[in-house]
């Protein structure tokens, strides 16, 4: 059955259509303004956590290898946290009794700051000293347990370096500092980039803290992005080209000795003509570091009117054997 409109409904009908249409009869669209937070100016997305947590993973695992095995123990080492916060928290966070340590962070020529856990010191000075790594108080250290903490520290910062490879970036422990003189090593209001490990061990437990400056951090967030957020491919005959031009690149190169440990004692009466006993076998061969990275066992040769370095055996290599 067909309904008869009337004419005030058709009147009705054609005035709604052309209400519609008319451009004052649409919505407005308010924007919603939110005041900007500085503060959070900088802050780590989720691809670079992502990336942060990837590298540090590896680095967790191969300082819980090499950590195990220089120790001759059971140990686990875990991410806990990757954050950024002001360093003058991060100092808040450090325990009255710790081992502080400044590290150097090259070609940025920044300074960093590790934390390590008193709480794991007598564990490992007692495996290291031949016991079983019985756990002991937390006190403040001797200078032999202090020069013991400093080696744990090196493989610490020899680990980041291998782990940190893709940023570019080498670790060089500097120094211990105490907790008044940490506090100069950057401003207290900087925005630190902040890495939260936990080192466990069979009788005891500790935290290692890594707080890295802004300049670092930003240059390791700017790398990680670029390395992990994919890249862009070039034309094979470009790629020929940059390879290329790569190969005529120079790297500073060095031979020398292991690095060893001397007593201020022996470094106080130097002169010329002293001989220096170092505490390496007489067999021992030399290093050779291309860029900082330690590549081969060599030994020093005259090549005509040069000097020269007679490779002996690759670093996988000669640990292998």
């Amino acid at each position: 059955m067909e309904k008869t409109l009337k004419q005030d409904e058709i009147d009705a009908l054609f005035q709604a259509a052309r209400t519609t249409a008319s451009p004052e009869a649409k919505p407005k669209i308010r924007a919603r303004v939110v005041p900007y937070n500085f503060a959070s100016a900088g802050e780590i997305s989720t691809d670079q956590l992502r990336a942060i947590s990837m590298l540090n993973d590896l680095f967790a695992r191969n300082l819980t290898h090499n950590l195990s095995a220089w120790l001759r123990t059971r140990l686990q080492v875990n991410l806990v946290s990757a954050e950024q916060i002001a360093f003058n928290e991060f100092l808040l966070r450090i325990p009255e009794i710790s081992y502080v340590a400044s590290v150097r962070l090259e070609p940025l020529g920044a300074l960093s700051i590790l934390q390590l856990d008193l709480a794991i010191a007598p564990s490992v000075i007692d495996l290291l000293l031949g016991g079983e790594g019985q756990p002991g108080a937390l006190r403040e250290l001797t200078d032999i347990e202090e020069s013991i903490m400093a080696s744990v520290v090196e493989i610490v910062c020899r680990e980041l370096t291998m782990a940190w490879q893709p940023v570019g970036l080498s670790f060089n422990f500097e120094r211990r500092q105490m907790q008044t003189q940490a506090a100069r090593v950057m401003p207290v209001t900087e925005k630190t980039l902040c890495l939260s490990f936990e080192i466990r061990m069979q009788e005891a437990s500790g935290m290692l803290n890594l707080a890295f400056p802004a300049v670092v951090a930003n240059t390791i967030l700017r790398r990680l992005t670029g390395e992990w957020g994919g890249r862009r491919r070039h034309a094979a005959e470009s790629r020929q080209r940059i390879e290329q031009a790569a190969r005529g690149l120079s790297f500073g190169t060095t031979l020398q000795l292991p690095s060893v440990r001397i007593e201020a004692r022996e470094l106080e009466d130097l002169a010329v003509g002293k001989l220096i006993r170092f505490r390496l076998a007489a067999n021992s061969g030399a290093e050779l570091r291309s860029g900082g990275q330690l590549l081969f066992h060599a030994q020093p040769v005259r090549l005509g009117p040069h000097r020269g370095a007679l490779i002996e055996a690759a670093i996988d290599q000669a640990i292998e054997a």
